[in-house]
């Protein structure tokens, strides 16, 4: 039992430590993401608000692997999608290997609220991504206002969180 319990933070502290520095498409949000993420699951929010989050910093990270990835000139087939796998599975496995994930009782619309909440949450920071550099490539390549790279996709989990909220209580 010992050694279920500290495997995964091991691994994960190591990690941490081996790291270099890169550079994020959006450091600031990645921050704001994990940090929304530890509040949430702190304060004891219901799994689907984590889980709006967790999907945000995963794809935060997906974006910023890839820029770092594209920088250092590495490339190879379907790079995007073996980055994407790897981040997800890194994420949903463990959550499934302590029991975060898959209790029965723990459904919205019959799919798992985190696993619900990571989906959701992944596909609206992904599309609010997108439409930022839309409307910065409209602007003559220039934001709106200042921190908008930041203010759109973590407003956008807010949002998001705030929905759920309602939804869920």
């Amino acid at each position: 039992m010992l050694k279920r319990k500290l495997g995964f933070p091991l691994i994960f502290l190591l990690g941490i430590l081996s790291t270099k520095q890169t550079f994020a498409m959006c450091p600031l949000c990645a921050v704001a993401v994990g940090a929304g993420l530890g509040l949430s699951r702190w304060f004891g929010v219901d799994d689907t608000t984590s889980g709006i989050w967790i999907g945000g910093l995963i794809v935060s990270l997906i974006m910023w692997t890839e820029n770092w990835l594209e920088k250092k000139n590495i490339k190879f087939r379907l790079r995007w999608l073996a980055t994407s796998a790897v981040y997800y599975l890194f994420t949903i496995i463990p959550l499934y290997y302590y029991e975060i994930i898959g209790h029965p009782f723990n459904k919205l619309w019959g799919i798992d609220k985190l696993v619900l909440g990571i989906l959701i949450g992944s596909v609206v920071f992904y599309l609010v991504c997108l439409w930022y550099y839309y409307l910065k490539a409209k602007n003559n390549g220039h934001a709106h206002f200042p921190f908008q790279k930041v203010v759109m996709p973590v407003g956008s989990l807010i949002i998001l969180t705030a929905i759920f909220y309602f939804l869920v209580k």
